[in-house]
């Protein structure tokens, strides 16, 4: 299925959660092996295997490890990572036949993965600037022609977990990679996007949404994230000795 076709989006725009929204593009397009980076407790990996019995070969990329390099609320201790890891294995080990556990950041474990292997691979893991560089450009070569890269955290702020975080870069720079590879981009509901690899296309950015009719960095925070930088200044302001 071409994603820049009408009944795509007609067959996402109806979706009335992100499990289903996927569950559709699966199907739709025939989906035997995938990789979700990011995998966290599980959940996601859970409902898909449970769900889509199709899939044959499920590839599971996580380091769950806490990370020195990395500035996100899921960066948590030793402990509790080590209690989400074994979270994720218990909920998917009904599927333990079909899954692939690749322990480890993308740049460490991708080369398991054969090039031209995978007909989707989903993005859920580091969403900072630094994160989905890596991330797409190490998967593009993982992918084959036609086949489909999704992912999450496709949000209209950088500020997704206030300003204390790194931004949250997922937008606009998983669209400016289909600009510089010259494939199609396609914005979807609950903050999902999906591009597709193909060497004979064209970029195109779709917005079946209407949330990203400005993609650019230098918009005004939300009310949300103004409240959180007035609040930042005022515990620096305490600690210097101005009220």
């Amino acid at each position: 299925m071409n994603i820049e076709e009408p009944q795509f989006h007609r067959l996402v725009s109806s979706s009335t959660s992100r499990i289903q929204l996927w569950d559709r593009v699966l199907r739709a397009t025939n989906v035997e092996t995938m990789l979700e980076v990011g995998v966290w407790r599980g959940e996601y990996a859970k409902q898909i295997l449970e769900q889509c019995e199709f899939i044959k070969r499920y590839y599971m990329i996580d380091p769950w490890a806490t990370l020195p390099d990395w500035n996100k609320p899921f960066n948590v201790s030793p402990e509790v990572f080590e209690e989400v890891y074994e979270e994720a294995m218990t909920k998917t080990d009904f599927a333990s036949s079909r899954r692939v556990v690749l322990r480890g950041r993308t740049k460490e474990v991708i080369a398991t993965i054969p090039d031209n292997s995978l007909d989707f691979a989903y993005i859920d893991g580091d969403h900072t600037l630094r994160g989905i560089t890596v991330d797409l450009i190490n998967i593009l070569p993982k992918v084959h022609e036609g086949g489909l890269i999704g992912g999450d955290d496709f949000t209209d702020t950088p500020w997704q977990h206030d300003i204390r975080y790194e931004p949250t870069l997922v937008c606009p720079f998983s669209i400016y990679f289909a600009e510089a590879i010259d494939v199609p981009i396609v914005a979807l509901p609950f903050n999902q996007f999906v591009l597709q690899k193909r060497n004979k296309s064209s970029f195109t950015f779709i917005d079946t949404t209407g949330n990203h009719s400005n993609i650019s960095l230098n918009k005004l925070p939300s009310m949300v994230n103004k409240s959180a930088i007035k609040r930042t200044m005022k515990q620096i302001f305490a600690k210097i000795g101005f009220e």
